[in-house]
């Protein structure tokens, strides 16, 4: 009896048991099938807003994803794609009929119109100059370094600053100093270097960047603060000023691809590169301290010995705004003269280096337009007497240099395909509209990708890639031909018209005469060429090449 009462109670006990694992089995399958429906239905959603904005990329130029534009796309090809970002954004203009617009995350800044059509360059540098300013953003993301300088400025700033530097820049004593500067660097340190390197092995590597660089960096110092910092000398020294100037430059353009809140917050918690930015001004704004601090001294000795004789005044472009005086009759403080020297050296250390270096490295895989080059010297070089021809000594002369026409070309053609400066920016002050019919409204950010533009089919016809310093030859007489600044944009055009182009190609064609008449220079084989992402268009690897001397210049021939 016992037995079947406990066996009753076992058998009541398991059914209820199992009744209640089949109540719960039930709600835990609803469950797991609820979780399987949303997780379904996120898959769809995001098929959904992937297709759809894959699909933006026919209208706009490239994907636009929710909340965050266009970013997504940049950001792959600056991280992982190995072409380069101008060349990308040239696909994309080339796809968008030369303009398109950029969509930024939502609530950044980074929105923009980025364009390479020639009438709308014309329109916003000349035409509504005065509507189309740097700009606050601009000028915000590079206070720290370039400050109220010509280079970010605008208004009557900006004006003041272009009056006083056209006029020093057009007077013979200034055109004077350029050229014995350069005559002094070329032939008393860029020339002996480059020797150096091949008296110690005619396979000696050198990055020829680094020594172009080096020669522009000292030459504009001489120009702008009057000092030589000495980076082109044996063996190369590394100069701090030098070093703490690339570094800042790099850091800021960082900012131009960084979301405006995002490195401000790094400024303000000193991270990252706006650390070693941070620093890197403190280094050029020692040295542009310490040479006003001297100027100052100098200034003030020469105004109590002016009685006692004549001296010869200075007349770099730190000398010249100190000694100038505002409306009040004040001079300009420290910091303003520091701005100034420090934009004119950024925009004449790497206009000119920045363009030799591509412009060599276009001659290695274009031997035919070195030929041509070299036979442009030999027939200058054999117009001469024959008392003025020293091979060894042998200095082209400014009348010379006008009768480069050929060498000229080239230099045009290798900026036309790499511009130093392959973007600049605008501001839209009050609504417009574009002459290809992009409308612009007030704040927008227009950007002009020079690179792109010498990459478009439109403007310089079906053999836009190719290098072919004949398109800027006259074809009946071989003199060169200029071409308009708003499709040849590589000096800016409209008011804001480089001051110093007139200088650039003159240091270009001295340079590169020098050396080509002296040395084949040969790039070193596999040696990666790409563009860095920076405000300049630099080689991010360097120009690494090995230098041949020539068995007698005058005859252009190489030793073998």
């Amino acid at each position: 009896m016992m037995t079947m009462m406990i066996s009753n109670l076992t058998s009541f006990i398991s059914s209820e048991a199992n009744a209640a694992v089949a109540g719960n089995l039930v709600p835990r399958q609803l469950f797991f099938l609820h979780d399987i429906q949303i997780l379904e239905l996120l898959v769809a959603l995001c098929v959904f807003v992937t297709i759809h904005s894959l699909r933006q990329k026919k209208h706009h130029g490239l994907p636009v994803w929710p909340l965050l534009g266009m970013l997504p796309s940049m950001t792959l090809v600056v991280g992982f794609q190995t072409n380069n970002l101008y060349e990308w954004l040239t696909q994309v203009l080339c796809r968008q009929n030369g303009t398109f617009t950029f969509k930024g995350p939502w609530l950044s800044s980074l929105h923009c119109i980025i364009t390479s059509d020639p009438r709308n360059l014309e329109h916003l540098l000349k035409t509504k100059f005065s509507n189309f300013p740097k700009g606050p953003y601009f000028r915000d993301t590079v206070r720290d370094l370039l400050g109220d300088g010509i280079f970010s400025a605008d208004d009557e700033t900006w004006q003041r600053q272009r009056k006083t530097a056209s006029l020093e820049f057009h007077s013979a004593k200034f055109r004077q100093l350029t050229v014995n500067s350069l005559l002094e660097l070329v032939h008393g340190r860029l020339l002996p270097v480059l020797e150096d390197s091949v008296k110690h092995s005619s396979i000696a590597q050198i990055d020829l960047q680094d020594v172009l660089l080096r020669l522009t960096f000292d030459n504009v110092c001489m120009i702008a603060f009057g000092v030589d910092p000495g980076c082109l000398r044996p063996g190369l020294p590394r100069i701090p000023f030098a070093q703490a100037f690339e570094d800042a430059t790099e850091a800021t353009v960082m900012r131009f691809v960084t979301p405006a809140c995002l490195w401000k917050a790094m400024r303000y918690f000193n991270l990252g590169a706006e650390r070693k930015l941070k620093m890197s001004i403190k280094g050029v704004d020692k040295f542009a301290d310490d040479v006003i601090r001297t100027r100052k001294k100098e200034l003030l000795m020469e105004s109590h010995t002016s009685s006692v004789g004549h001296q010869k005044q200075r007349s770099d472009l730190l000398t010249v705004f100190m000694r100038l005086r505002d409306e009040k009759g004040e001079g300009f403080t420290d910091k303003f003269l520091r701005d100034i020297c420090v934009n004119f050296i950024l925009a004449g250390r790497d206009t000119s280096s920045v363009a030799l270096s591509w412009f060599f490295w276009l001659l290695h895989i274009h031997p035919e337009v070195e030929r041509n080059i070299l036979q442009e010297l030999r027939t200058i070089v054999e117009a001469r007497s024959t008392n003025d021809i020293n091979e060894t000594e042998l200095v082209f002369s400014p009348e010379e240099m006008k009768k480069m026409d050929y060498l000229h070309a080239a230099l045009s053609e290798a900026l036309r395909l790499y511009p130093s400066v392959p973007l600049d920016h605008k501001e839209v002050v009050e609504d417009d509209v574009f002459p290809d019919g992009t409308i612009l409204k007030k704040g927008t950010k227009v950007i002009y990708a020079i690179y792109s533009m010498g990459r478009m089919e439109s403007i310089w016809g079906k053999d836009c890639r190719e290098y072919k310093p004949e398109r800027w030859l006259n074809p009946k007489d071989g003199r060169f031909l200029s071409e308009s600044a708003y499709k040849f944009t590589a000096f800016n055009g409209g008011p804001r018209l480089c001051l110093g182009k007139d200088f650039a190609y003159y240091q270009m064609k001295f340079v590169a005469a020098s050396i080509l008449y002296r040395y084949h220079v040969k790039v070193v084989d596999n040696h990666p060429i790409v563009p860095k992402l920076a405000l300049t268009m630099y080689m991010k690897h360097g120009l690494k090449v090995t230098l041949h001397r020539r068995t007698r210049p005058d005859q252009c021939s190489l030793i073998t």
